[in-house]
């Protein structure tokens, strides 16, 4: 075959018939093989829009452009002009190791987040050397012949070939609000989504010659601001306008002192960048891409970095029955046989209604009880299941040419398919209330000849056990302070047994009774959905209504789904989440994908995200603490003393010692609260206020008694300052990273602790020894600085331990989870 020299458009691609487009494409209905896929791979390129790179030089030098990089430059050409050559090479260092740093980061955040878009990689169907092969998406040609069926995202610009027709949501190209249908002959676009049915198609067009090109964007938002980041960034400029508005005043009055105006304006702009928490989003976005990679080792992937906030706040938890607290694993029992004459007849009738190749796990099942179907009998047509419908249906022709019809589903709707009698659907539901109460599931079979009438063959029952883990994960749960309600499209009665194996609780509810046209609205509603212990016999829109409801209620969700139609309840929930196996639009529109069955992975990944938030919230912590308490200390030092306290040199090495420590929070060790989280400012701001005005006050004590006790010159009091606020700096990180005493668990990850005692030992030999930056003193005076920063540091963690139990006994936090507790209890 030869292959196709340039792109085909739509309109070609539209016009053009089956055959004509498949010559024009070198192609036939058996595929390409895969020596012709590589060549083609290699004229046309990956099927996939190409991505903006920056070079290294670029980005390099995107850190010497900007509001902090240019007070730095100012400060060095200062520094040149008055011939202070020392601080001229110490601001230049500073420079350089901000830009180094910042750069390394960034390609941490950068190669953690790639790896996450490999693991959110989809998946496609392509027929290759003759044999349907799973493959990537950007691996695709033109010429390629692909399957599409419901929940998949389109691959490629296809043109469709055989089948009964597909529903195609294109809301995200065209703007329609309704899927569109597409049959033989007609074309779908990537990016768009299977709705409904179940086709085969050639691929025309790839990558940017595709109709909008959106592959692989799952991960398109994965950069975009928390709630928790944008507080965070909030503060951050907060601290600016104080850290401004501080030396500016420090400015004034000493220009009307008479200090060198030079001099004073280095200073100035050197403290300014002490003061502004520049690491900020460095450590932000590390942190957050470095857990987010922690998770996916988990099985559990984050699709957009900012639902991690959102997962360490969540307090219910809906999950799927089947493959989620049950094993997803199908074995037949013994059936209820009324049309059929016996079992293997009534299975036979089954797996005629099924396909042997999807992965379904009752499809699997059903084939394995009749793994060969008789010789000579001829597929006619196949509908896939309907989520909505709720059953599939096959058209054969048997070896004699007679036609037979069979469908399988859900057992109420078969009933009203073959119109039974009172009697036969008496009989049917009571054995189905049996099988339900010993936790089975029930499955109809029905049939029909020609064009006569349905026939209830009979009544599968299938048996998916509870998985081992689940009823402990559940209680685990409940430890962390999430409540777990079952929603499940399986009978009531099912539900029932299962919830109560597993201790969710019995109190399940038929969705139709809560969402009915009845059901009451509004609070009402929200009471009634939050009381429930889960939902039986639930459709895709009833899932959306248990969200909003709960959220109503004042509750952050999560949700999990796997088909298409819970795309609108996993967006609606806080936190989305695809399981394991779950459909290409599930996973588009989940915040979280598991690529491991079972809710423990749930549970693994709020831990983790819970151990995230305390990162950053301790690193909010630390940073207006240390702008506090460096800022104001020197400020009102040098507006009371009428001297500077700390040189403009020193400033910049405590700079140097403070950032190395704090970069390696990422990787800190925390406890796991044992209730939700979510972003507290005011409890950040006080603890944070309590702990940084403590810290001015062990400054300024020390200020005393070195000038006023100890009667030193101002060159070793500037030691003095120096070096206790470089200990009592990488205390106050320690000391700001948990709530309880500071030297007790968890404690520290051993690179923060090896970090800041590289650091520290650095401070402390600097004022040992000099090197023309410092005053040097001697080991005495180091231990009665060391010894009087470590002790300030009990007193700081003193204050702080006493103003989080205050806020403890008081914040509705506190309360809320206390009465969660009390309701579970008295529930159980």
């Amino acid at each position: 075959m030869d292959t196709p020299q340039a792109p085909i458009d739509a309109d070609a691609a539209t016009t053009a018939d089956a055959a004509a487009l498949l010559q024009r494409l070198g192609s036939s209905r058996d595929g390409l093989s895969q020596a012709q896929a590589a060549e083609r791979l290699q004229r046309f390129g990956p099927n996939a829009l190409p991505q903006p790179h920056d070079s290294l030089v670029r980005k390099l030098l995107h850190y010497f452009w900007g509001p902090i990089p240019w007070m730095i430059e100012a400060a060095a050409v200062l520094s040149a002009l008055v011939r202070h050559w020392p601080d001229f090479g110490i601001i230049v260092a500073l420079l350089l190791f901000n830009a180094a740093v910042g750069f390394w980061q960034e390609y941490k955040a950068a190669s953690a987040l790639d790896a996450l878009k490999q693991q959110l990689a989809l998946r496609c169907r392509a027929l290759r050397d003759g044999r349907w092969s799973e493959l990537a998406p950007p691996a695709l040609v033109p010429g390629d012949i692909v399957r599409v069926r419901l929940g998949d995202i389109v691959p490629a610009d296809i043109k469709l070939l055989d089948g009964d027709g597909l529903d195609v949501d294109q809301s995200a190209l065209t703007g329609e609000s309704l899927p569109v249908q597409r049959g033989a002959g007609e074309v779908i676009y990537s990016g768009s989504i299977a709705k409904r049915g179940d086709m085969t198609g050639v691929v025309y067009a790839t990558g940017s010659n595709t109709y909008l090109g959106r592959t692989a964007e799952l991960v398109n938002k994965a950069g975009a601001a928390s709630h928790f980041q944008k507080a965070v960034l909030g503060i951050g400029d907060y601290l600016i306008y104080i850290s401004l508005g501080l030396v500016a005043l420090l400015v004034l009055v000493e220009l009307h002192r008479g200090l060198p105006w030079i001099d004073l304006l280095q200073f100035a702009l050197i403290l300014t960048v002490a003061s502004i928490p520049v690491a900020m989003p460095a450590v932000l976005s590390v942190t957050m891409a470095l857990g987010a990679l922690a998770l996916s080792k988990d099985k559990a992937i984050v699709a957009r970095l900012e639902s991690i906030e959102e997962m360490a706040a969540v307090d219910v938890l809906c999950s799927d029955k089947t493959g989620t607290l049950t094993v997803n694993h199908l074995t037949l029992g013994e059936p209820l046989l009324l049309g059929a004459p016996d079992a293997d007849g009534l299975n036979l009738h089954a797996a005629l209604a099924s396909q042997a190749d999807n992965g379904d796990a009752i499809d699997d099942a059903i084939h394995a009880a009749r793994p060969q179907l008789p010789a000579g009998w001829t597929l006619r047509h196949f509908m896939p299941f309907d989520p909505v419908g709720k059953r599939s249906e096959a058209s054969w022709t048997d070896a004699e040419g007679a036609p037979l019809q069979c469908s399988k589903g859900a057992p109420q709707v078969m009933l009203d398919l073959a119109a039974v009698d009172d009697a036969t659907r008496a009989r049917t539901q009571a054995w189905i209330d049996a099988q339900a109460a010993r936790g089975m599931r029930t499955l109809g079979v029905a049939s029909r000849r020609g064009d006569g009438a349905w026939t209830l063959d009979g009544v599968l029952a299938l048996f998916d056990p509870p998985r081992a883990d689940s009823a402990q994960t559940i209680a685990d749960a409940r430890g962390h302070g999430i409540a777990v309600k079952m929603v499940t499209g399986d009978n009531l009665a099912i539900a029932r047994e299962i919830g109560g194996q597993l201790g969710i609780g019995r109190n399940i509810v038929a969705a139709d009774a809560v969402f009915g046209a009845a059901a009451p609205h509004g609070s009402e509603l929200a009471a009634r959905v939050a009381a429930a212990d889960g939902f039986a016999q639930v459709f895709p829109e009833h899932k959306f209504g248990i969200v909003k409801a709960l959220q109503d209620a004042g509750h952050r969700v999560a949700m999990t789904g796997d088909g298409v139609n819970d795309a609108p309840a996993l967006k609606q929930a806080d936190v989305g989440i695809a399981v394991s196996g779950a459909t290409d639009a599930a996973r588009a529109a989940a915040a979280l994908i598991l690529t491991a069955p079972g809710l423990s992975t749930i549970v693994k990944a709020v831990e983790e995200a819970r151990r995230i938030f305390e990162r950053m919230n301790s690193y909010a912590v630390y940073r207006i603490t240390e702008t506090i308490r460096i800022m104001i200390f020197v400020v009102l030092a040098m507006l009371v003393y009428n001297f500077y306290p700390i040189t403009a040199v020193m400033i910049i090495l405590l700079a140097f010692f403070n950032d190395v420590p704090i970069m390696t929070i990422a990787y800190d060790r925390t406890a796991v609260d044992p209730a939700p989280v979510r972003w507290d400012m005011r409890r950040v701001l006080t603890v944070s206020t309590v702990m940084g005005v403590t810290g001015t006050a062990g400054s300024f004590l020390m200020l005393w008694l070195a000038l006023d006790w100890l009667h030193l010159p101002i060159a070793k009091v500037q030691t003095y300052i120096f070096l206790k606020m470089a200990v009592a700096g990488h205390l106050t990180l320690f000391v700001s990273r948990t709530r309880g005493a500071y030297w007790k668990r968890p404690y520290p990850a051993p690179v923060m602790i090896w970090s800041a005692v590289a650091t520290k030992v650095a401070a402390t030999l600097l004022c040992v020894w000099g090197f023309g930056l410092v005053a040097p003193i001697g080991w005495g005076e180091i231990a009665l600085v060391w010894g009087y920063s470590i002790v300030w540091s009990l007193l700081t963690d003193t204050a702080k331990r006493a103003v989080y139990r205050h806020l403890d006994h008081t914040s509705p936090r506190h309360l809320r989870f206390l009465g969660l507790l009390k309701h579970e209890v008295l529930r159980h």
